[in-house]
């Protein structure tokens, strides 16, 4: 049992040190000044594959394409929740079957109400 716990610990210590470790090292290169305190103007342009910027950096974008975009992730992610439950149909039964047409629903509300909000819709 303390074993498998060994473990445990083991990546929370990993999981406590690297995040630590990013933010020591950021505030001894600022103690030690290994930061430029001029920045080159050619490294504070904004890049867009090779090609010269054309306007303003900042433009703003239209939401719904950040909302198509979550809608995407959600459904496509349904559908990696949905594949191990189909090849393992046999062992699952009447309870896992219950579980899934339940997570499809609230799924398929969730598409109704997208498709309400006219989410899904590009212009």
């Amino acid at each position: 049992m303390l074993s498998e716990w060994g473990h445990v610990g083991f990546l929370l210590v990993l999981a406590v040190i690297f995040p630590l470790g990013g933010v020591v090292t950021s505030w001894l290169f600022s103690r030690l000044r290994l930061r430029p305190d001029r920045p080159n103007p050619v490294k504070e342009d904004t890049y867009e594959c090779g090609i010269p910027t054309e306007g303003p950096a900042w433009v703003q974008f239209n939401f719904r394409y950040y909302v198509f975009a979550l809608l995407f992730v959600i459904f496509d992610v349904e559908a990696v929740f949905l594949f191990p439950w189909a090849t393992s149909l046999e062992r699952v039964a009447v309870a896992g079957f219950i579980e899934v047409l339940t997570f499809v629903l609230v799924l398929f509300i969730g598409l109704i109400y997208a498709w309400r909000k006219r989410a899904l819709e590009w212009l």
